[in-house]
């Protein structure tokens, strides 16, 4: 049997603007094409393959022989394929990884223009079945956990130049989480500014560190709804008192109005909490009962 490239590239291209495929979408696309990709004997630019092939090794031979890339993105915990058709962006890639998926931290500092730097890591979260989580605290528990290293996450794989790293987030029902088009021009989900402050707040090991998380602060304070950013802070519902860590990022850089930190002020401090795991020469900030490095 032989396939006739220009048919299979022309099927291809048609294909709603779809440029990258899951292997079963891919596997009955060509199920669906296979037949009207067929020509006669002799005729040039074809690819020959047994009459009785499956679909997989019609795939395989597309591969071979056609524009058609398999892209592996080998995570160490479940790697992902994708069948890739001409030139499709790097965060295109990562995204189809999981469409319900989003970008957030270090990326979305950067989609949101919050940082001058140009990360050479991505952060792309799929959120988890929702748990139950919750807990009591003590000052006791606070302190034993952030004299300790944060946890952090082991999926990570380097691609194109990237590390990218897949976070296995709580299930918020994707708070916060709006469209966007990278540079590249990727369309992607990615957090809003308000969440993307609270996140960074939370994890600044995947944010560059807490002086970027500072200036990411000062720079979004003119776009920023304290009210969206109480709200959200509410409903994720964090047994630890971030808010504390989030009021003095505010605080800090200067420019935020007391409109907009009057919510998240209001909320009780009732324990000493930490910026950051592992501080070296740590200080308390009274005002928001809050230890950060000496001299921050």
């Amino acid at each position: 049997m032989l396939l006739s490239k220009q048919k299979i590239a022309e099927s291809f291209d048609g294909a709603e603007a779809t440029t990258i495929w899951p292997r079963q979408s891919v596997l009955k696309f060509i199920e669906e094409n296979r037949h009207g990709w067929k020509m006669e004997d002799g005729a040039p630019d074809c690819i020959r393959i047994a009459s009785s092939a499956s679909s997989t090794q019609i795939l395989n031979a597309v591969v071979r022989e056609t524009s058609l890339q398999s892209v592996k993105l080998a995570f160490p915990y479940r790697s992902v394929t994708r069948f890739v058709w001409g030139n499709a962006p790097t965060y295109s890639i990562i995204q189809s990884v999981d469409q319900q998926g989003y970008f957030s931290h270090y990326t979305a500092m950067q989609v949101h223009n919050l940082t001058d730097q140009i990360p050479k890591a991505a952060y792309f979260n799929v959120e988890q079945p929702a748990t139950g989580g919750g807990g009591s605290l003590s000052q006791a528990g606070i302190d034993r956990a952030f004299k300790g290293r944060c946890r952090v996450t082991n999926n990570v794989l380097e691609f194109r130049g990237m590390t990218i790293h897949k976070i296995n987030g709580q299930n918020t029902e994707r708070l916060g989480v709006t469209q966007a088009q990278m540079k590249d021009g990727a369309d992607i989900f990615v957090t809003d500014i308000e969440r993307t402050l609270i996140d960074i707040a939370v994890r600044p090991i995947y944010s560059g560190g807490i002086s970027e998380v500072a200036g990411a602060y000062r720079e979004a304070a003119e776009r920023v709804s304290g009210n969206r950013l109480a709200t959200y802070l509410k409903s994720l519902n964090y047994t630890y008192p971030y808010h504390q860590a989030i009021g003095y990022y505010m605080e800090k850089a200067g420019n935020y109005t007391e409109s907009q930190m009057k919510r998240i002020k209001a909320i009780p401090r009732e324990f000493d909490f930490y910026i950051n795991y592992q501080i070296k020469n740590p200080a308390l900030n009274e005002g928001w009962r809050l230890f950060i490095p000496k001299g921050f």
